[in-house]
């Protein structure tokens, strides 16, 4: 009995295909950290019961609602890991696909994303049916399908086309064209339900377009409002089409609850209480994450957008009113965004950023005039892809932003801008404002100016990159303390209520001494000096006003370790490199890897070409340098060889003199003893001409020889 027991209380294995698709994901992480059984417990009174089970059965399911559904699938790319799975399948043939399949209780196909695994998913329902006989408990097979195979069905009545369909419709349904085979699967898996109900149950669940953490198929739209490139959304058509919608974490909520309960009806339909159109989908988006305008274009300028697929365009446009009658009466769902995306838009938000890592760097880099703040700056923007915010860009933007304002007609006034009487009236005190102070702007106007830039989108999106501001502590308190802070007088013991929206993540303090800074300044071209705050009076004003206010108790720097937001402090003294490099490389070791989407295609295919640029640039360089080095040591062995000649010759020269030398006296001895008798004897030899005149010349010589 008690192995009989561990056996039936063993926890639910569920196999979904393609696990690291968006969906598929998505909906194994929930089911992963679900007990079976869960969504009975608080189950509404008058939902629809099973039929009653054995009592061995009731104690078995008591049993199994301590352990976690298991998890196991299919991957479409072998190389990713996921950490909730049990187990992951690389599938080499259709009978060993099988074989996993008779493994699990559950079986999920999904087919909204992938055109490949439709015909997988008619197939692995079909062959499970064959194997019916051969099951040792019963197995649930659930296709998720999608609302597009009833993209075409006609009005239920044509007088008032505002009525929803509903589950009891699906016989009635009408499917896009390109979603025929979708509607032949759930067809099929309906069918191959009813034949032996207690062995083998199906059910097809007709999904909305899903949302949710990476946001699936609006993540097109998300990414064009987040990246904030364009200056308006586009919105296909006349925007007035109702797109069926669901949160990812509520789809899977529903699944769960299928398992679950294993309900009656077997064609489910799973969307959220929203008829939301694409119009006010994309504002809503455009309003909370991007430029905040939107703009109606042609469907037919939907093909033209490259991140777009054919899946995603027949989604936007699909125009369906539809009600999830069934699971709002008889499941027990806890909704994550039963009221729709436009309602719960600000959780959507920082869960899409969350989940794709796309969060904001802010950067503050402080320091004295001269010291390289705004070289670094543009740097680390270029780096991390930040907005830099430099204090006169930003009053030279808002300036020309009032005069637009100003100029405008009141009916092109947006939601949230000032009217253009408003606009003038403040352009006319800061312009007045400015005469007053010899074209200076008061700390008031600028701080003003500088949060509504960091309140702007594309610091929220991206971050900055602060460009030597502020400058002192109470700047810092006016601009970054949270409005609640400043109306409660704070203790300075107390660090500050600063508001986290804008309040920099990273202060960079660049430090280096004052004559460092004066050198520097001296050696740069006069070009580069004249009229700017490096002309030799208007910078040693600077530089000493920067030093008397960093040597108060309250500095900037103090204002950000109160904080708790501890500067790091860098010599640019110790390496002093035009192109910063130890401090970027000690910046960006402590801030991290960027965390945006990355070089776009362009941008990947121009670092490619560069990348291959510069390797043929290296390899030709170092392709002539061993040639010059080749060239070097040849004309180095002919030096040698040329200089060896020259010493073999002074050697030469040398010993033929040094054999003159000493032959001189063996000469002269030749030429007073032996000449003369040896020339006498020849002449003699030649009138005589013996026949042996070696014989002749020797006796000569013996005969006449002076010194006998």
């Amino acid at each position: 009995m008690a192995e009989e027991g561990e056996r039936i209380v063993r926890p639910k294995r569920i196999f979904i295909n393609n696990l690291d698709s968006y969906v598929a994901r998505n909906i194994g992480k929930y089911l992963s950290t679900c007990v079976s059984g869960a969504s009975l417990e608080e189950a509404e009174e008058g939902g629809e019961e099973e039929e009653k089970q054995s009592e061995h059965e009731d104690v078995a399911d008591s049993n199994a609602r301590q352990g976690l559904l298991q998890v196991v699938g299919t991957l479409s790319t072998p190389e990713e890991k996921l950490k909730f799975p049990v187990e992951t399948y690389v599938i080499s043939s259709r009978d060993e696909l099988l074989n996993h399949l008779l493994e699990s209780d559950v079986i999920i196909y999904n087919i909204t994303e992938e055109p490949s695994q439709i015909e997988e998913a008619s197939w692995a329902v079909s062959a499970l049916h064959t194997e019916i006989e051969n099951f040792e408990s019963q197995k649930l097979f659930i296709l998720l399908s999608t609302v597009m195979t009833w993209a075409k069905s006609k009005p239920l009545d044509p007088d008032d086309p505002e009525i929803p369909f509903t589950e009891d419709d699906y016989r009635r349904r009408k499917c896009h064209l390109d979603f025929k085979d979708h509607i032949s699967d759930e067809k099929l898996v309906i069918k191959m339900g009813k034949s032996n109900k207690g062995k083998f149950s199906s059910y097809v669940i007709a999904s909305g377009v899903p949302y949710g953490t990476e946001e699936g198929i609006l993540h097109t739209i998300f990414k064009e409002a987040w990246m904030g490139e364009t200056p308006a959304l586009s919105i296909y058509g006349d925007g007035q089409n109702i797109i069926p919608l669901i949160h990812i974490a509520d789809l899977a909520s529903v699944i769960q609850n299928v398992v679950d309960h294993r309900p009656r009806t077997h064609y489910l339909v799973a969307v959220d209480d929203s008829a939301h159109t694409l119009e006010e989908i994309v504002k809503c988006i455009s309003t909370h994450l991007g430029p905040g305008k939107t703009q109606k274009v042609s469907k037919e300028a939907a093909f033209l957008n490259k991140e777009l697929t054919q899946l995603d365009i027949d989604h936007l446009l699909v125009n369906l009113r539809m009600e999830a009658v069934f699971l709002k009466e008889n499941f027990n769902i806890n909704w994550v965004s039963q009221t729709g995306i436009v309602e719960n838009i600000e959780s959507v938000v920082k869960e899409y950023k969350q989940s794709r890592g796309l969060l904001p760097i802010r950067i503050c880099i402080l320091g004295p005039p001269a010291v390289g703040k705004t070289t670094v700056s543009k740097l680390l923007c270029k780096h991390y892809k930040l907005h830099h915010i430099h204090i006169k860009d930003v009053i030279t933007e808002a300036i020309e932003n009032l005069e637009r304002l100003a100029k405008s007609p009141p009916e092109d006034e947006e939601e949230g801008e000032e009217g253009p009487e408003a606009s003038q009236e403040l352009l006319d005190s800061i312009k007045e404002n400015m005469e007053q102070n010899a074209g200076r702007l008061d700390d008031s106007y600028v701080i003003r100016f500088m949060k509504e830039k960091l309140k702007s989108m594309p610091c929220q999106n991206q971050g900055y990159v602060l460009d030597g501001y502020p400058k002192t502590y109470e700047q810092a308190k006016e601009l970054f303390n949270s409005e609640e802070g400043e109306e409660e007088e704070e203790s300075r013991s107390k660090a500050p209520r600063f508001d986290k929206t804008i309040t920099p993540d990273y202060v960079i303090s660049l430090d280096a001494s004052d004559e460092f800074l004066k050198n520097r300044v001296i050696n740069l071209p006069e070009s580069i000096v004249a009229g700017t705050h490096y002309a030799q009076d208007r910078f040693l004003r600077a530089l000493a006003t920067f030093r008397e206010i960093n040597t108060e108790d309250e500095t900037v720097l103090n204002y950000f370790d109160e904080a708790e937001i501890h500067p790091l402090h860098i010599d640019v003294s110790k390496d002093d490199d035009p192109q910063y490099r130890d401090v970027i490389k000690q910046i960006t070791k402590g801030v991290g890897e960027p965390r945006n989407y990355g070089l776009t295609p362009d941008e990947l295919a121009e670092l490619e070409l560069k990348q291959a640029e510069e390797s043929l640039a290296q390899e030709a360089e170092r392709k002539a340098e061993l040639e010059r080095m080749e060239a070097e040591e040849e004309a180095e062995k002919i030096a040698r060889w040329e200089e060896w000649n020259s010493r073999l010759e002074e050697v030469k020269r040398q010993e033929h003199e040094m054999l003159e030398a000493q032959s001189v006296p063996l000469r002269n001895y030749l030429m007073k003893n032996v000449m003369p008798t040896l020339i006498e004897g020849l002449n003699e030899c030649c009138k005589v001409r013996p026949d042996d005149p070696v014989d002749y010349l020797a006796e000569y010589l013996f005969k006449h020889n002076p010194q006998m």
